[in-house]
């Protein structure tokens, strides 16, 4: 299972735990390739460059577990305990976790034991099972990974959990044979009702409602399939914007349609660097402290625009509360040199609110793009909880000073849908923006990009997205998207296309 997957489904799972519904449960994976990164950091543990990754077929994902980097893959023994702790000791739960691997190793011949510095489980010195918890409402996720036979060279492009000093070995490496990763998991499993002295039921996921329905996947609606075609499009297209040392909000902000568009030779492109000073709680982009705008860069832009003979052009950015101007000078920037490359395209810009500095918007404007979106992103009630710095009255705002100082120029805006907004709001906000001079809206089912934002409240059917846009129809906007994939900048093109210029 897919780890992000895993990490949903062990939400939902602790959930109902939390809630009385289940009993505790134990669930055993094996993971495609994946380096995992913890609270207590790691990133600069990663020795391997991004190319090389991706050579790999490895990923890398945050996780809201302790410890540091680990690594995840095939042939490894992955175990999530979903327990609801009888007390806080902590301590006592993990040297229980570890007690279970030193059983299952011992009947392999193998003498394992702790680290009194580490946490884990060391064979000759060498680590052979990682420990990563979180507890939340008193249950416990994450777990352990135990190194059963997988491929141990993946090991060598990180320091795994932080450790230089001391090597990572498995239980194929020592016995010097092939291993069974599933007579391993039927030890584990026994080992693990021993200690935890608990009756142990075996189901597997399709088996059991309860479980069935909480691990249920997305919609098929929600379901992107990408050709092999697309595939080798997609490869090209990365192999550009790395060239060029480019960002995407596709990339960044992982969005489901990245395949498609890249496919297609499309991409939305991210400028103002991949960090951003805030920390909306929907969005996958890095947040922390950026480096300074590269003044090179609207000409690289514009460079790979030209490149892909795009007739629609969007440009995005990180918000920079750092810079004075919100990064406004970056946006005219690269809009002229856009212009000057590609002077029949149509340029649109999706703006941060630049914390509502008309100086900085009318620099923006004064460039002469086609369209000038921002997003209002949810209904006012969430903003606290999905935009702590963010305010709906200052977006508005912007939209509608940007309507009344450059009429000619196209307004967007758009929200994500499924944060648990009510019909009533989502209307309201219909109205607020037309009252705005809003002239093109979207539409979109919100996804939890990682473990790290918001879960999804609600899928909303196909259905209930096209009565939204029949309402925003009546309500006069020029141009609706409306649809569970529909993005901001998502074929912004065919959009484009619906309004009467």
């Amino acid at each position: 299972m897919e780890y992000e997957a895993a990490c949903r489904l062990q939400e939902r799972v602790a959930a109902a735990r939390a809630r009385g519904e289940i009993d505790d449960a134990l669930l055993l994976l094996e993971h495609p390739p994946v380096i995992t990164v913890g609270r207590g950091g790691g990133q600069g543990e990663i020795l391997a460059s991004t190319e090389r990754l991706r050579e790999a077929g490895v990923v890398v994902i945050p996780a809201d577990r302790g410890g540091r980097a680990t690594y995840h893959g095939p042939g490894q023994l992955v175990a999530y305990p979903i327990l609801k702790l009888r007390d806080d000791d902590l301590f006592g739960y993990v040297r229980r976790l570890e007690e279970v691997v030193i059983r299952v190793l011992r009947g392999y011949g193998l003498s394992a034991g702790r680290d009194r510095e580490h946490p884990g489980v060391w064979l000759d010195g060498a680590k052979i099972a990682a420990v990563g918890l979180a507890v939340r409402e008193g249950v416990t996720r994450h777990g352990l990974a135990l190194n059963v036979d997988p491929r141990m060279a993946h090991f060598q492009l990180l320091i795994p959990c932080g450790i230089a000093d001391r090597g990572v070995t498995s239980m194929a490496q020592v016995l010097g044979h092939p291993v069974d990763i599933a007579e391993v998991r039927e030890r584990f499993v026994m080992a693990f009702g021993d200690v935890f002295q608990g009756q142990v039921v075996w189901q597997s996921r399709a088996s059991v409602d309860g479980l069935g329905q909480l691990a249920e996947d997305q919609p098929d609606w929600l379901r992107v399939r990408v050709s092999k075609a697309s595939e080798a499009a997609v490869g090209r297209m990365e192999r550009l914007l790395a060239g060029l040392d480019l960002h995407t909000v596709c990339q960044e902000a992982r969005c489901p349609n990245v395949g498609e568009c890249f496919g297609r030779g499309t991409a939305t492109f991210l400028i103002l660097g991949d960090t951003c000073t805030r920390g909306c709680r929907f969005c996958a982009v890095t947040s922390g402290r950026p480096t300074p705008p590269d003044g090179d860069e609207p000409e690289r832009v514009a460079e790979a625009a030209a490149r892909l003979g795009l007739g629609h052009v969007v440009v995005t950015s990180v918000t920079r509360d750092d810079l004075a101007d919100g990064g406004a000078a970056q946006f005219g920037a690269t809009i002229r040199a856009l212009r000057d490359r590609l002077p029949g395209a149509i340029l649109e810009v999706l703006i941060p609110d630049f914390g509502g500095c008309h100086a900085a918007l009318e620099r923006v404007l004064e460039a002469g793009p086609n369209v000038l979106n921002h997003n209002v992103e949810t209904v006012p009630r969430l903003y606290p909880r999905v935009r702590p710095g963010a305010d709906y009255h200052r977006s508005l705002a912007v939209l509608a000073w940007a309507k009344a100082y450059a009429p000619g120029i196209a307004t967007k805006s758009g929200l994500m849908l499924g944060l648990g907004e009510r019909t009533s709001e989502v209307l309201r906000v219909l109205h607020d923006l037309r009252n705005a001079g809003c002239d093109m809206l979207t539409l979109g089912q919100y996804l939890q990009p990682s473990e790290r934002q918001l879960p999804v409240a609600r899928y909303l059917p196909p259905e209930e997205f096209g009565w939204y846009a029949d309402k925003a129809s009546e309500m006069g906007f020029a141009g609706v998207a409306s649809g569970p994939l529909v993005r901001s900048s998502h074929r912004a093109e065919s959009l484009w296309g619906t309004m009467t210029h």
